[in-house]
């Protein structure tokens, strides 16, 4: 691409290739990087040409970029509160060649007054901190642990910042650990978001699911569909024929 050239990298800084249309994801070499569950929360939206997507808790942007590269929406956003991470998700989208479709914004989600001057959106997609904020247990600058933990937001935030952003039957795309869903569905009635799809995801055969997908429809009917479980490795430690497909590769 011609604009790789002009794109700084920091000497702390990689430039991840995300097989996928030649996309490339600049993330810092010690911070959080991108796994398993963004990709397979990709995969799980249901997004078509038309749609205009927002991502909450993007980070370095890496779901609005594999968004763009598998479906190509007329308009991606993506919210971050964290700087430094907005920063380098912008530099990813001039390496990208991506200024005009794909779009960072340094904010709060839970900046209700903000959140209200933009748009509608047709899809919300999200992966949260996934671990409650126990007092005591994590240092709140940690950027690990502001990744990991419930320390900028909670749950309640999310949900509550996808009804005000959602269009009317708008859909949330979320994915979270297990143990939180009930929480998940009790939120996400309270603010007239209906869970509609489930999908459960397994390190292998044999073991609990560690990962669960979740759909949510603004002021949808009550109707919940469980989707067929997803296993990331089978009994020799390898990736999946399920995972390789998510991942495209042969």
């Amino acid at each position: 691409m011609n604009k790789t050239t002009i794109v700084n990298i920091e000497n702390n800084e990689t430039i991840d290739d995300l097989q996928l249309k030649g996309l490339k994801l600049i993330q810092k070499v010690d911070s959080f990087k991108f796994g398993v569950d963004a990709v397979i929360l990709a995969d799980f939206a249901n997004i078509k040409k038309k749609h205009k997507v927002i991502d909450l808790c993007t980070g370095t942007g890496i779901i609005p970029f594999l968004m763009y590269g598998k479906y190509d929406p007329a308009e991606i956003y993506g919210l971050e509160i964290q700087e430094d991470m907005v920063e380098m998700a912008k530099r990813s989208a001039i390496l990208n060649s991506l200024e005009g479709k794909v779009t960072f914004i340094k904010e709060d989600l839970k900046n209700t007054v903000f959140l209200k001057t933009l748009n509608k959106f047709d899809v919300v997609t999200v992966n949260p901190p996934y671990k409650l904020n126990n007092a005591g247990i994590v240092n709140s600058s940690d950027k690990l642990a502001i990744a990991r933990h419930e320390i900028l937001c909670n749950l309640e935030d999310v949900i509550s910042a996808s009804k005000i952003l959602l269009k009317d039957n708008g859909r949330l795309f979320m994915v979270h650990r297990p143990e939180r869903l009930a929480d998940i569905f009790t939120l996400m009635r309270k603010y007239k978001i209906e869970p509609k799809r489930v999908k459960m995801v397994y390190p292998s055969l044999g073991k609990a699911p560690n990962i669960v997908l979740v759909e949510g429809q603004r002021d949808g009917g009550a109707y919940l569909k469980w989707d067929p479980s997803l296993y990331v490795h089978d009994e020799n430690g390898s990736y999946t024929k399920q995972i390789d497909e998510i991942y495209g590769r042969q």
